[in-house]
């Protein structure tokens, strides 16, 4: 599809949040999917000013309805992010390669028969799985904190209704409990960084939504969580977009 030409009737999406030296005739190859994508296109039209973040109360509404689609990035954020992993493709052939090499540094990925064969249940080996901080986070209050639980293993879905069963949502929250609730843990004088159960959610995307589609995750939201447990669960992991704008990374 050729890059569609500038209306000068209007600043096209391509060119907003953007300074007008930099603005181009012609869309970026990066961002041309958004020509038939409404919802991106409508966001990367949007003023940064004019975008709102969206809530706690919010982003438990949207996961408890399984709305998960409503979750969206501050438009220049999402060009960003857009950008990057464009850029990412190029360089890695995959944004998974990139995950699994330099983000996981994880070479035993693939084995999951070995895993199987364990008989050893979700969660159950912590070389299994790492938390990081999500690379390119959605708009959210900024008291959010959003985290990624990277995992070696499958999470079953139903045959059916290709989401989790009952039984999978229940060992999730189970771990996720046990991680980041503080009544759960037992905190006491030396541990008092857990949350309230009400701090804490967690989501999957739907297989439609998922980025990284060949590396299971799932998400966990934190409200108010104190930095120093967080780098404590994460190990200290500086995500993507920080390094990008610290100069240690170039898009």
């Amino acid at each position: 599809m050729a890059s569609p030409t500038i209306n000068s009737e209007a600043t096209p999406f391509w060119n907003t949040n953007i300074p007008p030296a930099q603005h181009t005739n012609t869309c970026p190859d990066y961002l041309s999917y958004a020509v038939e994508n409404k919802k991106d296109r409508e966001i990367l039209s949007t003023l940064d000013n004019d975008y709102t973040l969206q809530t706690w109360p919010q982003v438990r509404d949207i996961v408890a309805t399984n709305r998960i689609d409503l979750f969206q990035r501050v438009p220049s954020d999402l060009r960003r992010y857009r950008q990057f992993t464009h850029s990412l493709k190029a360089k890695h052939g995959s944004i998974m390669e990139y995950v699994l090499c330099e983000r996981l540094k994880w070479d035993d990925h693939d084995d999951e028969e070995g895993r199987r064969a364990s008989g050893k249940g979700l969660f159950a080996e912590q070389s299994d799985w790492k938390f990081l901080q999500n690379d390119w986070p959605y708009g959210l209050d900024k008291r959010i904190v959003h985290l990624v639980c990277w995992t070696k293993f499958t999470i079953p879905e139903d045959e059916e209704t290709a989401d989790l069963s009952s039984e999978t949502r229940r060992v999730i929250d189970g771990f996720v409990e046990r991680t980041f609730v503080k009544s759960a843990r037992g905190f006491g004088e030396a541990g008092d960084e857990g949350l309230a159960k009400e701090n804490v959610i967690w989501f999957r995307n739907w297989r439609g939504l998922k980025s990284i589609r060949a590396v299971e995750h799932i998400h966990v939201l934190l409200f108010e969580p104190e930095e120093a447990f967080v780098e404590r669960v994460t190990g200290g992991d500086v995500p993507t977009w920080v390094r990008i704008r610290d100069g240690e990374l170039k898009v």
